[in-house]
């Protein structure tokens, strides 16, 4: 029962994943001017809210059968159906853990200068397992490894129940045991959709660790209004003021602080604005840093 219904759900989280994978490919438009990018996080938290779903009605179900004690078990299916599971869990964790390594992509920004808006194209390189979009990499191989330990205990109850029918009570226990994995494989995934949905700092991005990058730059004399969140788990977004000395030169500060910031973090787009340094920046309310 467990296995069955686990498959199905997963088999459903699947066809919504592909979908918001598709969704989110479409080009930006004037209404969606970020793109649907963001598609992928909410067909993540259906796909995670659909097998909690799925996963108390199994434990209801399960502590009814307790209960009532008044049910059986089909050994035979139960073998097959586990048995099935535990190999194509086995493939598709072999799949992800030998997939390709490393990916690239590009991210653009405007850089101006004294003849005119020229764009300068900037790409980079990281590994899939260490990167910023490696998070939903590694979480589907953990929902996966997770799925195979409940296939293979679910068919170790299913080789019990098949030899030894009176210890059917093995199904629902499964049901129990297991949900404990289905709640620890998918609990990441909610916390990385819930931070990305409240436009929280990206994980992997520290907001001292920007402030020190900008504040390192030998023209700028302070920075406020640092805001720091994400469309996606691999895409990442900045903006921010920084205040220059008198006599730097704008579009250089400009530059130099979005090449630094793309280099060392990654970031998918960023928009800084430079102004001139004030005394009375450090007395503005509006210009201090967000609490801790």
């Amino acid at each position: 029962m467990t296995d069955a219904a686990h498959l199905l759900t997963d088999f459903g989280s699947m066809m919504v994943s592909l979908f918001s994978l598709w969704i989110s490919s479409r080009p930006p438009t004037k209404t969606m001017n970020f793109g649907w990018h963001r598609s992928e996080i909410l067909g993540a938290l259906a796909s995670v809210l659909s097998i909690w779903i799925v996963t108390a009605v199994l434990v209801y179900l399960a502590i009814e059968r307790i209960v009532r004690n008044d049910y059986e078990i089909e050994g035979h299916v139960m073998l097959i159906t586990s048995g099935c599971a535990v190999g194509v869990n086995i493939i598709m964790a072999y799949i992800l853990h030998h997939s390709t390594t490393f990916h690239s992509h590009g991210s653009g920004y405007q850089k101006i200068d004294e003849g005119g808006a020229s764009p300068v194209g900037h790409g980079h390189s990281h590994g899939l397992l260490g990167g910023h979009g490696n998070t939903s990499v590694r979480a589907a191989f953990i929902h996966v490894v997770g799925d195979l330990l409940q296939s293979v205990g679910v068919l170790v109850a299913a080789i019990i129940i098949y030899f030894r029918p009176e210890y059917k009570i093995a199904d629902p226990i499964c049901t129990f045991l297991f949900s404990v994995f289905v709640l620890g494989t998918t609990i990441t995934i909610l916390r990385d959709v819930f931070r990305i949905l409240m436009e929280g700092t990206p994980k992997g991005v520290e907001f001292n660790s920007v402030k020190e990058v900008l504040l390192s730059l030998k023209a700028v004399k302070a920075m406020h209004s640092l805001h720091l969140w994400a469309l996606t788990l691999g895409q990442s977004l900045l903006s921010v003021h920084v205040a220059i000395e008198e006599n730097a030169d704008p579009q250089t500060v400009l530059r130099e602080a979005t090449e630094l910031l793309q280099t060392k973090f990654g970031f998918y787009s960023t928009t800084i604005q430079v102004e001139q340094y004030s005394e009375d920046m450090a007395y503005c309310t509006l210009c201090q840093d967000p609490l801790d």
